[in-house]
């Protein structure tokens, strides 16, 4: 709790640097992270690993229906998620990522990448390896990471309402114990089933909004007490009772 509310606070006075013009924002790194620094700011037509990083992490800042490449190309669909994220955090939201739009993410994630709401073990209550999955282990977990970061801008989006996720990444074994299908999404790891307060309806219909390729929900056979959202490219939703 001390270290977010360091990284809080540092946040705040990058934040105030940048807007007032002051040197941090045309400096390099907006501060040392744990996880990943930028070392530049990123915009429109730039390509590299810095911005694959980036789109990992506003991937889930996007028009309804949207899923957003992460190919580390600036188009223009990334800089329209960069300011849809600025926005959703009272930054000026320019789409363009420099030190007061680093220094939130920073504030927002924790040493090992995932966001401060979000956990690893939160996305496998399965195993301690990842392994025994559709995918490689390395591959479910990065799967992992990327479902943590849209499901932190589909918690800002609801006021900041907490997301409980009771089911994220499965081995094959895993799912068969619980009677999941055979081509389930949880065995990629890039899968989340939620529960709780919003309720199912209302989480079904916003992650509509957050990059999500599939969606189910109550009316959708064997989604009544619960909503899932998963990564794949394709846009598959279903969840009748809440009119989708």
């Amino acid at each position: 709790m001390l270290r977010r509310t360091v990284r809080l606070l540092l946040s705040v006075v990058m934040t105030m640097a940048a807007m007032t013009g002051g040197v941090l924002a045309t400096a390099g790194p907006a501060q040392a992270d744990e996880c990943y620094t930028w070392n530049r700011t990123l915009s429109e037509g730039m390509s590299g690993s810095d911005v694959t990083e980036l789109q990992i992490r506003v991937a889930g800042h996007v028009d309804p229906g949207e899923i957003l490449s992460v190919d580390g190309a600036f188009g223009a669909r990334t800089k329209a998620a960069v300011a849809r994220f600025q926005q959703a955090y009272g930054l000026t939201a320019d789409g363009v990522a420099g030190p007061a739009t680093f220094s939130r993410i920073y504030a927002l994630q924790d040493p090992d990448c995932t966001p401060v709401h979000f956990s690893y073990a939160e996305m496998n209550k399965c195993n301690s390896t990842w392994s025994g999955g559709a995918v490689s282990a390395a591959t479910a977990k990065s799967n992992a990471l990327r479902t943590m970061w849209k499901l932190e801008a589909m918690r800002r989006a609801l006021g900041d309402t907490p997301l409980v996720v009771t089911s994220g990444f499965r081995s094959y074994s895993c799912n068969s114990a619980v009677g999941g299908a055979s081509n389930s999404r949880h065995l990629y790891g890039d899968a989340a089933d939620l529960v709780g307060n919003p309720t199912l309806c209302r989480l079904a219909q916003q992650a509509r909004s957050h990059g999500f390729g599939g969606i189910f929900g109550p009316g959708y056979p064997g989604h009544d007490d619960h909503t899932h959202v998963d990564g794949r490219t394709s846009r598959s939703w279903s969840a009748p009772t809440c009119g989708i």
